[in-house]
């Protein structure tokens, strides 16, 4: 059995990383493993003439900052035995998560993914993807749960066309 003291959860607050923290908080209990919560506060790229700039200090209030914290408290696991630690944290998101993940010694990060395919994943990018390829412990992604009453997909059948 994979030994699992401290569980990294990052979080965007989207209905992906809501399931995420629920699944988290109950592999933290099951292994009485600690749990870190995290929100990134994501700082924007510039890029002039094909280079990139260092980016100016996020453009965010005192009182949004203050929201996000308070939202970020706001999740807390369903068994009050379970150790919690919120952080919030600035930069590039899956940098970010990488960097807490190995200061903080994460034996497991549970994350939610969008499932963002096409275009959208292209020009935008994954950051799921980014800690799954460059993280140096397991990663668990959650999508959101198809609900109990989407009917079954209806497949194609096998037989041969005629012709």
């Amino acid at each position: 059995m994979l030994p699992i003291h401290t569980i990294l959860c990052p979080t965007d607050f989207s209905p992906p990383a809501r399931n995420a923290f629920r699944l988290a908080s109950a592999l933290a209990r099951d292994y009485s493993a600690r749990l870190i919560v995290m929100h990134v506060i994501e700082q924007p790229l510039l890029i002039y003439s094909g280079v990139m700039a260092p980016p100016p200090p996020p453009d965010i209030s005192a009182e949004e900052r203050e929201g996000l914290l308070k939202k970020l408290h706001q999740l807390v696991p369903d068994d009050p035995t379970v150790s919690v630690e919120h952080l919030l944290v600035e930069g590039e998101p899956s940098t970010a998560i990488l960097k807490i993940s190995q200061e903080r010694h994460c034996d497991l990060i549970v994350m939610g993914s969008h499932g963002r395919t096409g275009l959208y994943r292209l020009l935008m990018g994954s950051v799921a993807e980014q800690v799954l390829r460059k993280g140096t412990c397991p990663v668990l992604t959650v999508k959101t749960p198809i609900p109990a009453n989407t009917p079954e997909p209806s497949r194609p059948s096998r037989e041969p066309a005629n012709v």
